[in-house]
């Protein structure tokens, strides 16, 4: 079959990697792309993940059989909607579906109804009341955007001023724009913070994987959050049996409700949770395969990515087959200097065929361009994933940084410490 992927990051990079491999995949295309998928897809630079007229468009001219939404955008725009009435099947959710991941307060309601744990909460339309609950709780406070702000939506308030400012910065200041005219407050959870992936076809869910990102700017969990500076899975304590909790607890009954509400979800569910000392509890859910977790996940499947995905989406997930590579995968994310602050873009990038070459390794490309020159260049904060697989947890962080030391970019940087809880609990075995 003929398949597009959408979106142009690293989560897109290790999909098309993945799809390119199999044996029914007659031609692949990525809309937009990037110099990295580029060698396995053709890409259509002039295509926005969020034009999703402009992708129906080139869908239908290219005759796509298959389209794989990578990005939440284009999810909460309604392109597999858009997709399914120009007859094109599609991976992933239809808009009213994805509001899982494009309402805060959409997901929290369901998850009382249900009785998915998660933290006491309230949603807040109006500024006043927003404040005078605020006034009432012992902080830390988590304020949330109600809508997609790029994974910059939420604030973990220490004090009860710094509550009333996140609150005022959504709802008066609007500097999440729409997303932030509505918030939802809710109590702090203290643990560990886990992705957990499940596949859907709209009918049941099957688990996929685990990960655990990392998600601040520097060693020892220093510094700004950002999109995602590393990960790795499996992760230790995600063992069968705590799959089986989190599924029976979390997922299945959201995909049972979904599905009565004439919602049923079809692709990824991403559920980020906190793992307390009470056991597995909600954080969120997002529609589609997180970043830089896809990078170090779906390298570890053995079994036909393509097959997998067509399954869900034609609702045969119960007959699909997945089968994992036993090795662990780890991920090193190189960002700009100053992310996810302000940051220079154009810089060249050097030596990503020493650090490719080394064996078991993987360099994707999450924000570069080519120049005139035919060079690789930056163009993003995030800039590139490098992600080994070996054995072990402690293996793959040695070949990760391996390939890292190969690569030539002095205006980048990365974490040295990706994988550094796994390896506490396992004692670098």
């Amino acid at each position: 079959m003929k398949v597009l992927v959408v979106g142009s990051g690293g989560r897109e990079h290790a999909i098309c990697n993945a799809v390119a491999k199999s044996p029914l995949c007659e031609k692949l295309y990525c809309a937009p792309g990037n110099p990295g998928i580029s060698a396995v897809a053709e890409c259509l630079p002039a295509i926005a993940a969020d034009k999703i007229a402009d992708i129906v468009a080139a869908a239908r001219q290219n005759k796509i059989d298959f389209v794989i939404v990578g990005p939440e955008v284009p999810l909460a725009l309604g392109l597999v909607d858009e997709l399914k009435s120009a007859g094109i099947s599609s991976f992933g959710p239809s808009k009213s579906a994805a509001e899982l991941e494009s309402s805060k307060g959409f997901m929290k309601d369901l998850c009382a109804r249900v009785g998915v744990p998660t933290a006491k909460y309230k949603r807040f339309a109006e500024v006043e009341d927003a404040r005078a609950y605020v006034l009432k709780q012992d902080p830390p406070i988590v304020v949330k955007a109600d809508g997609l702000a790029a994974g910059k939506g939420v604030t973990i308030a220490r004090t009860v001023d710094e509550a009333i400012t996140a609150v005022n910065d959504a709802m008066i200041g609007q500097i999440f724009g729409p997303s932030g005219a509505e918030v939802v407050i809710e109590d702090f959870m203290q643990g560990e913070e886990v992705s957990f992936f499940a596949l859907c076809d709209g009918k049941c869910a099957r688990f996929f994987a685990a990960a655990q990102d990392h998600k601040t700017a520097f060693d020892g969990d220093k510094g700004p959050n950002t999109g995602g500076m590393g990960a790795y899975s499996p992760v230790p304590m995600i063992n069968a049996a705590m799959t089986e909790r989190i599924m029976r607890e979390i997922i299945d009954p959201t995909i049972t409700e979904m599905k009565k509400m004439g919602r049923p979800f079809s692709g990824v569910l991403f559920a980020g949770l906190m793992m307390t000392k009470a056991g597995p509890r909600l954080i969120e859910f997002n529609a589609r395969f997180g970043d830089p977790e896809a990078e170090v996940t779906i390298p570890r499947l053995k079994s036909d990515f393509l097959a997998l995905l067509y399954a869900c989406s034609q609702g045969k997930l119960d007959k699909a087959v997945m089968e994992w590579d036993d090795r662990a995968a780890l991920g090193v994310v190189m960002a700009a200097d100053g992310y996810p602050g302000n940051y220079l873009k154009g810089t060249v990038i050097r030596g990503l065929d020493h650090a490719a070459a080394i064996a078991d390794v993987a360099v994707f490309h999450a924000g570069t361009l080519r120049n005139a020159a035919g060079e690789i260049t930056a163009n993003g904060g995030r800039v590139l994933c490098v992600t080994a697989l070996a054995p072990t947890i402690f293996e793959a962080q040695k070949r990760a940084y391996k390939a890292v030391d190969q690569i030539d970019w002095p205006e980048g940087f990365c974490r040295r410490d990706i994988g550094w809880r796994a390896l506490a609990k396992t004692k670098g075995a």
